[in-house]
């Protein structure tokens, strides 16, 4: 079916794209409200399942590698069989997968459902910019990717505080079964309204999955992400640096790999030839700065909230509003300031995220969240945009999935990497600093990066 044109009904199109949008946007909020949620209900499932910290960082951290692994391949999917067909396939995985975390026996199936939820975010996610690109044209499409700004801004750090709340919540002795529950019914809704509200659309694609690549990077981020993860709790014996080594042999085989494929005429997982358009290195290694330091920050500042100051699971989540109001404020109206130091805004946001780190560090909680917020809504919102300026149109699906697959890689790093520090030291103040320090090194890409959006 082609996208809804006007009829002679009044208002009929304008509901029926409405719809379309809400039904859209709730999965996109959805899957990355599960990026975040499972934070504040951390210290809950450590204590239920007398977890230690590397199974909670794999909690975390699993999720996020299985969606960065999956996102490109998602997007193929949606081209090979159809966009809604995969984006209800993806809805039904993550609500079974959502079910079986909140009933999950021990720690270890929960690792393993989060790996599927991740799976089925990455099938539910690519579809929603195609099908909103498909279906919404002129002023409709200008609103409707504003709205679909403002639930990436939104969806995020709306985790922390539903997840504080239902977690103190302890709904019918549950403690922290909810903060995955909460997505049945959602899931449910999703699954029903989609056939009804996004019109079909037939598969057109002309590009193969690459099923190796795919192989060589799970398996290059699984052998380097694993040991950094275990290591600390294990004592660090010789396995898991052999492992973290082989990793990044398999690393350089899969870049070598990828390139020969594209040589050949082929359908890479990612094109890393895209990385010479100007600006895109740049904007790359701020991204991965910017996200290292985000990731790391949720992941240890919620233990530290919980563990060392003693706040219930709904103190920590409402300790977490300033950073979630700054932030999803300051990342919808940034672009109310003149045009002519939009190039000015990433490096001035990751500025205030190094002084809002900085800041909570000197247990200056409240000042430090707003400024830090503040500075992720400057810096994330038009980040990518300003990443893809010199990308040709004709390449821009391979920057975005190189883009897109650093953004969840950086989290898990990001949360491997602080989380290991944080854990092995005990002092959140160390940890702070080593991230605002992180998110410093940002500003000097950052820097390059605005000299390429003022050159455009």
């Amino acid at each position: 079916m082609t996208a809804v044109t006007t009829t002679d009904r009044p208002a009929g199109p304008d509901t029926r794209r409405g719809l379309m949008l809400a039904v859209l946007l709730l999965g996109q909020f959805m899957a990355l409200l599960d990026t975040s949620i499972v934070n504040v209900a951390m210290p809950a499932i450590g204590a239920g399942f007398h977890a230690s910290g590397a199974w909670l960082q794999l909690v975390v951290g699993g999720y996020l590698v299985a969606y960065a692994m999956m996102l490109v391949t998602g997007a193929r999917l949606g081209d090979l069989y159809g966009r809604r067909r995969t984006y209800v396939t993806g809805a039904i995985l993550f609500t079974l997968a959502s079910l079986a975390c909140g009933l999950a026996p021990a720690i270890l199936p929960l690792v393993l459902f989060r790996f599927v939820q991740g799976i089925a975010a990455a099938l539910m996610v690519p579809q929603i910019m195609s099908l909103i690109q498909a279906h919404f044209t002129g002023p409709a499409r200008a609103k409707a990717l504003s709205a679909y700004g403002v639930t990436l801004s939104a969806g995020q750090v709306a985790g922390l505080i539903a997840g504080g709340l239902l977690v103190g919540a302890n709904l019918l002795g549950s403690g922290w079964r909810p903060v995955f529950l909460v997505n049945v019914p959602v899931g449910i809704c999703l699954a029903l309204l989609v056939p009804l509200s996004v019109p079909a659309d037939r598969p057109g694609a002309t590009r193969r999955l690459d099923v190796i690549g795919l192989a060589l990077s799970t398996c290059a981020v699984l052998l380097m992400v694993l040991p950094a993860v275990v290591g600390q709790e294990v004592g660090w014996p010789l396995w898991t640096f052999g492992c973290s080594a082989a990793g990044v042999v398999v690393a350089v085989v899969f870049v070598r790999f990828e390139r020969r494929l594209a040589d050949r005429g082929g359908d890479p997982l990612l094109n890393l030839d895209v990385l010479r358009a100007r600006g895109l290195p740049s904007g790359l290694v701020t991204l991965v700065c910017t996200l290292l330091a985000m990731g790391g920050f949720l992941f240890t500042f919620t233990l530290h909230l919980q563990n060392e100051l003693g706040e219930s699971p709904a103190q920590a989540g409402l300790t977490w509003l300033p950073f979630a109001v700054t932030f999803g404020l300051v990342g919808y109206f940034w672009r109310a300031l003149p045009r002519r130091v939009h190039h000015l805004v990433v490096p001035a946001g990751l500025a205030l995220c190094a002084l809002g780190y900085a800041g909570v560090s000197l247990s200056v909680l409240w000042p430090g969240l707003v400024l830090a917020g503040a500075g992720m809504g400057l810096a994330a919102s038009p980040l990518v945009t300003q990443s893809l300026v010199h990308v040709p149109l004709a390449r821009a699906a391979d920057a975005s999935g190189i883009l897109t697959t650093a953004m969840q890689l950086s989290q898990v790093g990001g949360v491997t990497l602080f989380g290991t520090l944080f854990l092995s030291l005990r002092s959140f103040g160390t940890t702070s600093w080593s991230i605002a320090l992180t998110a410093a090194i940002g500003i000097v890409a950052a820097g390059f990066l605005a000299r390429a959006v003022r050159a455009r």
